[in-house]
């Protein structure tokens, strides 16, 4: 199979104008297309470019706001409540970590959650901006209802992601970033569009039962949670689903579980909610960074149980994934992905769209 190799350049500045296009600030569009860049640089492509129309219809349709920047309504010297004033989720990301960040560095800890924000791409993105200050990052947001609860039928639980970023030494580091549903709903999607079938607990049929068609999973049914079904720890999945609930929905008092809107409805805002914490390892035991990349190496020292396939740690192979587009020279997308948000520019009034003639193999 080709895809299309797209330097990181040429997908960001595509991105930023299809979102100026609609009317979006120029610098809200530019975090926008950071995010979903760095999405699809680490190999999660289904918060990347592949996500760029939703973002396009919120602006659009005028249900996610084009003005105005995140507003602090209440905050200690370790916490803060923020209202994302309905803006693209990025914009409300980046303020709200930066905040986390700086509290941080004053008393160790900042922890804070966000209301009235939108999507945000992928949660590592947030993460990962602690590792910036040697500090440990968290990342959590809720969703659209998109995941079935163990031994029900109707979703009522979102992908509910979580990422946590922790400094190692020399610049490496854990990166876990995870939907606790088994996957993230992009995954379905891709593979529906490519009329590929996807893999037996993924997600179930509006009947409640296992499905390896993305279309069922995407028209009555839903995603399962991390586990699958309850007799491989399904529940598992459902209970830390829930634990992401209660950081963002409900202590930053937004929409949760089936309140919040519909996924790509925009009858009304998402008033999504997020929680954001950087830690300071300095105002702990000394000797984090060491202790963290031991950890880091006895795991990736085991002997594996196919030779060919060594043991890896979260962030491992986004890593590779970073490497591998660095050594080729920009990111493989897959064709269709490239025509269908081609045929959104188009839409908008863009005409500089992204090159297709560039061809490798998988």
């Amino acid at each position: 199979m080709s895809r299309c190799l797209i330097k990181k350049s040429e997908v960001q500045g595509f991105i930023e104008r299809c979102m100026v296009a609609v009317g979006t600030q120029a610098h809200h569009a530019h975090s926008l297309a950071e995010v979903l860049v760095e999405g699809d640089h680490r190999g999660h492509y289904s918060h990347g470019l592949n996500r760029m129309d939703m973002y396009v219809k919120d602006i659009k349709t005028g249900i996610c706001a084009k003005n105005g920047e995140p507003v602090v309504k209440k905050e200690t010297v370790a916490t803060a409540l923020v209202d994302g004033k309905n803006l693209l989720g990025p914009v409300v990301g980046n303020f709200c970590m930066n905040l986390a960040i700086k509290k941080a560095k004053e008393v160790g800890i900042g922890w804070v959650v966000a209301n009235g924000s939108n999507h945000y791409g992928i949660a590592g993105y947030y993460a990962m901006q602690a590792l910036k200050e040697n500090m440990i990052g968290m990342s959590f947001t809720n969703t659209s209802p998109l995941v079935v609860p163990t031994r029900a039928k109707e979703c009522t639980i979102g992908t509910n992601p979580i990422s946590v970023a922790a400094p190692g030494k020399d610049g490496e580091s854990f990166v876990l970033d995870m939907a606790t549903s088994a996957v993230a709903l992009g995954k379905v999607e891709l593979h529906a569009r490519r009329g590929d079938t996807i893999p037996e607990g993924w997600g179930c049929d509006p009947q409640g039962n296992l499905t390896t068609d993305p279309e069922k999973v995407l028209n009555g049914g839903g995603l399962v949670p991390i586990g699958g079904c309850e007799a491989t720890g399904g529940y598992k999945g459902y209970g830390l689903g829930m634990m992401v609930e209660v950081f963002c929905g409900i202590l930053a008092g937004a929409h949760y579980s089936n309140n919040v809107r519909t996924w790509k409805v925009t009858d009304k805002m998402a008033n999504l909610g997020q929680c954001f914490v950087a830690i300071n390892p300095e105002s702990f035991a000394s000797g984090f960074n060491d202790r963290m990349s031991d950890l880091m190496s006895i795991q990736r020292g085991l002997d594996p149980c196919n030779s060919s396939a060594p043991v890896l740690v979260a962030g491992d192979p986004e890593r590779e994934n970073v490497k591998k587009c660095d050594e080729m020279g920009g990111i493989p997308y897959h064709i269709n992905v490239v025509s269908y948000m081609n045929d959104c520019a188009k839409t908008i009034g863009v005409s500089k769209l992204l090159p297709c003639d560039n061809l490798v193999s998988d």
